[in-house]
């Protein structure tokens, strides 16, 4: 890892980081996306590793949740999927490799440190890895607004993936026929759809709390 710094900064002593690099506050920001909060410190790290489907599922112990995402690209969105994942206990996260952000600084910030503690599992065809999950025991729920039975009547114990679309677009109609069902959250007349990380927060939530029961 190398510590880089602009002359104006306070880097943290001797011996409680890597050595510190003086550079200019130019280079650093051609470094760093173009709306990314630095105040003059940035480190630069070696990239977290893929992890494959099959490794993630096996550490599974009877339950689990899952969550797929089906071409969600904001990646405040997904950093803020990935911290509710942490909070409740998911296994952890799929999602294409195409049309997905990258593990940048605003998914990281987004995250609040779960990206470094959830599995991310990218994947080239999201309908194989939903196929591959059915194999694997787990039942999958597809959330889209208005459609199906509501999550809260829906049987959450066992293995689970929550599969979540795009706001604006939803999922994608492959992805629904890879589903075992659909399902929606109930809302008060007036109010058609939630930002699609708050309702990743509630499934997520619904899903601990039937798991957790017992």
């Amino acid at each position: 890892m190398r510590l880089l710094c602009t002359a104006d900064t306070n880097p943290p002593p001797p011996g409680h980081a890597p050595k510190q690099e003086i550079v200019d506050r130019r280079a650093l920001e051609e470094l760093l996306a173009a709306d990314a909060v630095h105040q003059g410190i940035a480190a630069l790290v070696v990239p977290l590793g893929n992890r494959e489907l099959d490794t993630l599922v096996s550490e599974a112990d009877g339950n689990g949740v899952v969550l797929v995402l089906d071409q969600i690209s904001d990646p405040r969105n997904v950093g803020a999927i990935l911290r509710s994942a942490a909070a409740f206990g998911a296994l952890g996260v799929v999602m294409q490799d195409r049309n997905a952000p990258p593990e940048g600084g605003a998914l990281a910030k987004a995250a609040s440190g779960a990206l470094e503690t959830i599995p991310l599992v990218r994947v080239n065809n999201l309908s194989r890895a939903l196929e591959q999950l059915a194999t694997m025991g787990f039942w999958r729920h597809g959330l889209a607004a208005g459609e199906g039975e509501a999550l809260s009547n829906m049987s959450l114990t066992g293995r689970v993936a929550l599969v979540l679309g795009a706001e604006g677009d939803g999922l994608r109609p492959l992805t629904q026929r890879n589903c075992d069902s659909l399902v929606h959250l109930p809302m008060a007349p007036g109010m058609e759809s939630l930002n699609v990380s708050a309702t990743a927060a509630i499934a997520l939530f619904l899903a601990f709390q039937a798991l957790t029961a017992n």
